[in-house]
């Protein structure tokens, strides 16, 4: 603090009394003290007044030391003044410092709690994760055989032989379509024709039928196995018994023993399973429990089946109650009833929804099969149909499927012809055969890697078409939907078999998912995303988008 200087006059003429004076002496010296002390009270309330406007500060109205009796003496008096408080800079804690405070008490008992408020709180996202996990419904995926995974091919080898005076029973054609359908994601082959309706079983291998002989049977296992296929024979309409009725009660042991010999001849040659009609003697629970006993003695009885061609309405199921196992593994049934003509859309159409939403209930993996005659039109539609049933699909022979590896260059040597009807017609055929190739090669990929189109649920779907919205028809349009699910995951199949173009409802199945991703199609033209409400069914056409969320796909 400082401190201001004032000074304060002092009578200067007050001596010491020096010893010895007179009585006059001392009494002038008294009053004259009584008089200086009344004027050096006076004097002193005159100087305690400061004198603001003179020259020097602090100074009074007679500044200065003086012998007279009007001189003062300043006498310096110190009075506080106010002023502003210093700042106080801040600087931060040293180390040593911020240790001793951080190793308080207080410190330590917050600590404790955040770290047992952190414990606390990931424990419970552990426990809420988990118990998504547990109560979520999720699909399990149910271990398939291989025969349920596997699609199968009908091929009837004397139809594909080259059977010129030259090259009669020459098979090569034959062998180099068998990699090339494994390639395409075929699994297994269905020899069908290669045996008469009278053949017997004890000399099966010298009835065979054309130039179909017996080492080109076995070369065709032989050339099958090694390119990863596996080979079922078809003995549909064949009596294996080969007795006549008069004749059962004698020779049926006899036969039945033979009958177990020719299968297990052909099991050792490499052939995976046996093929029967509903309508055959065989298709009996005695004769199938002997077929059985044969693939346990061959020890194949988890690699060896036994297929069943349903051609009744209904299929008798045959189970062993000794077992309480089903006998028979798979059973073909077919989409399209027999015809003598080819059916038109409508019955195709009435054909599928019956199948769609007929029941089966007796517990045997199905595969499908076309069966009757439709339209070139309509063939593609079906094949998209049996790639995404439930079941493994059984395709039949078809020459537009079994491309040659130089497709593409006779198609460009095509175009550089000068005859202009034929390189019309020439590209076009090349063109059809391609978007045949394409689709199947496209649906036996999709549905080798999808879990939803090889086990996944499946929901028929009532369908609802702007065409139709306002229709008096009483009769439903022919267009079909079902969907294949497995998880998130869904397949959308849409089937038009008539001959008008279909636009979708906009509020048809509004609990799907908006948008998606075409996977194939019967013109094999759509490519990329798209908007369900947005879409347009083409005559003849069948379509398969895998659906997702808007914006999720990428």
């Amino acid at each position: 603090m400082f401190s201001r200087t004032v000074w304060i006059p002092c009578p200067s003429h007050v001596l010491t009394p020096r010893v010895g004076y007179s009585g006059n002496e001392a009494f002038s010296l008294g009053e004259t003290r009584n008089k200086e002390s009344n004027l050096s009270e006076e004097n002193t309330k005159k100087t305690m007044t400061l004198n603001a406007g003179g020259s020097g500060y602090g100074s009074l109205s007679n500044p200065g030391f003086s012998n007279s009796v009007g001189g003062t003496e300043a006498a310096p008096l110190l009075i506080p003044e106010h002023e502003p408080e210093a700042r106080q800079e801040w600087r931060p804690l040293s180390r040593d410092q911020l240790e001793e405070a951080a190793g308080g008490p207080g410190w330590r008992k917050f600590r404790s709690y955040l770290v047992l408020l952190f414990w606390l709180t990931w424990m419970a996202l552990l426990a809420t994760a988990i118990a998504i996990i547990v109560m979520a419904p999720k699909p399990v995926a149910q271990p398939l055989k291989w025969w349920q995974k596997s699609l199968f091919y009908q091929l009837q080898p004397g139809l594909q032989l080259d059977t010129t005076p030259e090259r009669a029973g020459n098979p090569k054609s034959l062998y180099k379509e068998l990699s090339y359908l494994r390639s395409l994601g075929v699994g297994t082959l269905i020899l069908e024709g290669l045996f008469g309706s009278e053949v017997s079983p004890v000399n099966i291998s010298a009835t065979v039928q054309d130039s179909v002989t017996f080492p080109v049977i076995q070369s065709i296992l032989q050339e099958s196995n090694n390119a990863g296929l596996k080979v079922v024979l078809d003995f549909c309409d064949v009596d294996l018994l080969g007795l006549r009725k008069e004749e059962m009660d004698i020779e049926e042991s006899n036969t039945l023993a033979q009958v177990k010999d020719v299968l297990g001849f052909w099991l050792v040659q490499g052939v995976a399973g046996f093929t029967i009609c509903d309508t055959d003697e065989a298709y009996s629970e005695k004769t199938l429990l002997e077929w059985r006993n044969v693939f346990k003695e061959f020890n194949s009885e988890d690699e060896s089946i036994i297929l069943v061609k349903q051609r009744r309405d209904t299929l008798t199921p045959i189970s062993s109650s000794n077992l309480n196992t089903t006998l028979v593994d798979v059973v073909i049934r077919s989409i399209l009833p027999m015809s003598r003509h080819l059916l038109s859309g409508q019955e195709v159409s009435s054909a599928i929804e019956t199948h769609l939403y007929r029941a089966d209930n007796t517990g045997i993996w199905n595969s499908w099969m076309v069966g009757g005659k439709a339209s070139e039109k309509l063939k593609k539609l079906l094949l998209v149909v049996l790639m995404t049933l439930p079941g493994s699909p059984a395709v039949e022979h078809d020459s537009d499927i079994v491309q040659t590896e130089d497709m593409a260059l006779n198609l460009a040597t095509s175009l550089r012809e000068d005859d202009k009807s034929e390189l019309d017609s020439s590209v076009r055929q090349k063109k059809a055969q391609h978007k045949a190739y394409a689709l199947f090669s496209a649906l036996s990929q999709s549905r080798a890697r999808e879990e939803a189109l090889l086990y996944g649920s499946f929901n028929f779907l009532p369908f609802h078409s702007s065409n139709f919205s306002n229709s008096t028809d009483p009769q439903p349009p022919p267009v079909l939907a079902f969907l294949r699910s497995w998880g998130c995951v869904h397949f959308l199949i849409l089937l038009n078999t008539g001959s008008e173009t279909h636009t979708l409802d906009p509020a048809w199945a509004q609990s799907l998912p908006e948008a998606g991703v075409f996977v194939a199609s019967t013109g094999m033209d759509r490519l990329g995303e798209i908007t369900l409400n947005k879409l347009q069914l083409q005559p003849h056409e069948a379509i398969v988008i895998k659906l997702f969320e808007a914006g999720a796909y990428s």
